[in-house]
């Protein structure tokens, strides 16, 4: 079954001209392991300061797939030099640097 998620962050406005120039060459493994660890429909939006992410997983288990991705060598370095261009939102969970989002509509 396909899960669908939908998560938020804030994008520190001297990093905005940054985080956009890499989004549009992300590197190839980077994406590579994002495919190969079930994320499909991977999309971010901006406006105003604040990215939305929206994807869906196809996989058996997220956590395990999540925890791949987090171990790949080239996304840690992708990560390197994304992270510090966003901040997480104060109502951010413990664990959460994007902030997932509640659903509460879809139309299939």
């Amino acid at each position: 079954m396909t899960r669908r998620f939908g998560q938020v962050i804030r994008l520190r406005p001297e990093g905005e001209e940054e985080y956009i120039r890499l989004h549009r060459e992300v590197w190839p493994g980077v994406k590579e392991m994002i495919l190969e660890c079930h994320l499909r429909n991977y999309s971010i939006y901006f406006k105003d300061s604040f990215l939305f992410a929206y994807f869906e997983y196809d996989g058996e288990d997220f956590d395990t797939d999540m925890k791949k991705m987090a171990a790949h060598e080239e996304t840690q370095r992708w990560w390197g030099v994304v992270k510090p261009l966003m901040e997480p939102l104060e109502t951010a969970g413990p664990d959460e640097f994007w902030a997932n989002m509640e659903e509460i509509f879809h139309l299939h």
